[in-house]
């Protein structure tokens, strides 16, 4: 009878083996890496800019905007911008692009744009050559994202983005990575009635753009594959703040990111609230590029012909990570450091060729 019970297991093993079926390896090591399309580290760490909030070319009701953002000290102002950022992430992580204090960070790409700018947080590079539009055309690096899924399975790692652009970022189509961004349904069957829901509202509601949704479906799609798969790692790309900026709608940036930084605290929470990924979660959040300052209507866009556009930011919290808080006189990172981060904290295999970036240390 014994024999005949083994038997049986080993046909099952071998039979589930065969339609690649597996069973998910336990890891320690989880990682949420987010990035905020745009958003200038003038309004980080400044919080709003003394010439706009009450320009009335950019801001359509300049009082109430005033009035709810405003106050003297800039650190006070960004507390009311980002309350998460600015009094939890900062006493336990770190938070570097305060160039005010000596921190720098900077995007090693030619172009200052969002493609470029995504495909060095991504693959750890900048590619001036290969990369030189918004054009959805396959990523020809490797991102860490598909490195991960080598090692670690497909159904391990997820990308969930605003912009339509991130199925051909992410190159879903080579990688096997589960990519929901622009305006795509969920396709992660069978679904949850959540997901159906999601759905629905998705084509119900509009968007002011034609490329980008709306913030809030691309976060509510990932917490439900959060809920379905507890992957280990997940990108997520929120994108209204940078189309609020080449809007010239000064306002709704400003209102956008502050959402933005109330769904990072959200999902930070979440993770809290989780067996699974309470204590073993480091969050990594950054952003493509950069913006205008001076002129003052450049605040609007970007790209090599606008000054500072290649200035960024860096935040780390989480697991492993020294509570450094707002770092000052932090020397210099760049962006391409981002991909070998998540390398290094999954002791996945660097890459070591020319242009690629190193590891931050985080403790």
């Amino acid at each position: 009878m014994l024999k005949i019970n083994v038997s049986y297991c080993f046909i099952v093993v071998f039979f589930c083996t065969l339609l690649g079926f597996s069973q998910k390896t336990e890891n320690d090591q989880k990682v949420f890496l987010i990035t905020m399309d745009g958003l200038r580290w003038q309004e980080l760490f400044l919080g709003v800019d003394s010439l706009l909030v009450k320009n009335k070319k950019y801001v359509k009701h300049p009082g109430e905007l005033y009035n709810k953002t405003w106050a003297e000290s800039p650190l006070d102002r960004r507390k009311i911008l980002m309350p998460f950022v600015w009094t939890q992430v900062v006493k336990m992580g770190q938070i570097h692009g305060n160039r005010t204090l000596g921190s720098k960070v900077n995007l090693t790409n030619g172009m200052w744009f969002s493609y470029p700018g995504y495909n060095e947080i991504l693959s750890g590079r900048a590619d001036d050559q290969r990369i030189d539009s918004n054009a959805k055309t396959p990523n020809p690096n490797q991102t860490v994202l598909e490195q991960f899924a080598n090692v670690y399975g497909k159904t391990n790692v997820a990308a969930f983005g605003s912009w339509d652009v991130f199925d051909a970022i992410v190159n879903q189509k080579r990688s096997g990575v589960y990519t929901n961004c622009g305006f795509e349904p969920s396709t992660d069957y069978p679904l949850t009635h959540g997901e159906e829901l999601l759905n629905e509202l998705q084509r119900q509601i509009p968007s002011p753009w034609g490329s980008v949704r709306l913030d809030g479906f691309t976060h509510q799609f990932a917490k439900s594959y959060l809920d379905k798969h507890q992957p280990d790692f997940i990108y997520i790309a929120y994108g209204e703040t940078d189309d609020f900026a080449h809007n010239g709608d000064y306002e709704s940036y400003i209102k956008s990111t502050k959402n933005t930084d109330a769904l990072i605290e959200d999902l930070w929470n979440y993770t809290q609230k989780s067996d699974y990924y309470r204590g073993k979660t480091t969050f990594i959040v950054g952003t493509d590029h950069g913006r205008g300052t001076d002129p003052i209507d450049s605040w609007r866009s970007h790209g090599t012909d606008i000054k500072g556009s290649d200035q960024t930011w860096i935040i780390v919290f989480g697991k492993g990570v020294k509570n450094l808080g707002e770092v000052t006189n932090g020397g210099q990172l760049y962006n391409n450091q981002l991909a070998p981060t998540v390398r290094m904290l999954f002791k996945l295999t660097q890459i070591e060729e020319k242009g690629y970036g190193l590891p931050m240390r985080l403790n």
